[in-house]
């Protein structure tokens, strides 16, 4: 299947490693030219090279931190110069660290609304007017299952991923006159370093090895393990193609049946 994503240019955050990178990747394999954030440099630029010479094009490394209103501004400057368009955002940033509700300081939670909200506002504000002058664009947000079924000790995830919902979703309405669709997905356990960090985390609260608990876990999965990063990629790729061409305002968990809800 054609996507028609050749020479489309696409904004990447959180693209140095995890789910981030394998949705970089993933565009790049169908021709997407690129421009990819994350705050580490160094971890950057290496992943950019990867995507270089595993997709042949063009790759935007910008270290960048969008919990900053004032970088994000640059970063999408600095990618609208690069290549003079801007096609498709996928908003993405570091999740909140692990704690519960009495156990966590004024900052963090700030912090937390900060890199998990307002930075989505941030790259939308900053990213639509070029979307709006093309009459074309994508937004997919990356969020967390936990947008559609809190769990316990992500209280900070728990808050503001079911923002980013509500968001998306008036977005999704007001820019659809303009041929900009919103969507945003919900993955569940990924193979990441961020998920092999919160099971080392709930391992030793539970006083369990770390792979005694990665088998509990994956029991509470219909498919019985994790997904590859690949699989969330191609998710992502589809909904910023011209073949979701009707699909907007939705919510998508990917997660192997981990959430129960029907919605």
């Amino acid at each position: 299947m054609d996507l028609g994503l050749r020479g489309r240019v696409a904004l990447v955050c959180g693209a140095s490693s995890g789910l981030g990178k394998a949705v970089a990747m993933g565009l790049g394999k169908e021709g997407t030219r690129l421009a990819v954030c994350s705050r580490t440099e160094e971890k950057l630029q290496k992943a950019a090279e990867e995507i270089r010479g595993a997709t042949g094009t063009d790759v935007l490394a910008i270290a960048a931190d969008v919990s900053v209103p004032g970088e994000v501004k640059s970063l999408v400057e600095r990618t609208m110069a690069h290549y003079n368009r801007l096609d498709i955002l996928v908003t993405n940033a570091g999740g909140p660290p692990f704690g519960h509700f009495a156990d966590l300081p004024e900052d963090v939670w700030q912090k937390a609304l900060s890199t998990n909200l307002l930075s989505t506002l941030s790259l939308c504000r900053e990213a639509v007017p070029h979307m709006k002058a093309a009459n074309w664009g994508r937004i997919v947000n990356i969020t967390s299952f936990v947008a559609k079924q809190p769990t316990d000790g992500l209280i900070l995830s728990n808050m503001t991923r079911p923002a980013v919902l509500g968001l998306a979703k008036s977005l999704s309405n007001e820019l659809a006159v303009h041929n900009i669709l919103v969507n945003s997905v919900c993955p569940g356990a990924f193979e990441t370093e961020r998920h092999l960090d919160l099971a080392r985390r709930r391992a030793q609260q539970e006083g369990v090895p770390l792979e005694e608990y990665m088998k509990s876990r994956a029991k509470d999965i219909p498919l019985q393990r994790a997904g590859k990063p690949e699989e969330f990629a191609d998710l992502v790729v589809f909904l910023a193609s011209e073949r979701a061409s009707y699909i907007t305002g939705t919510a998508i968990q990917i997660d192997g049946g981990l959430v129960r809800s029907l919605y």
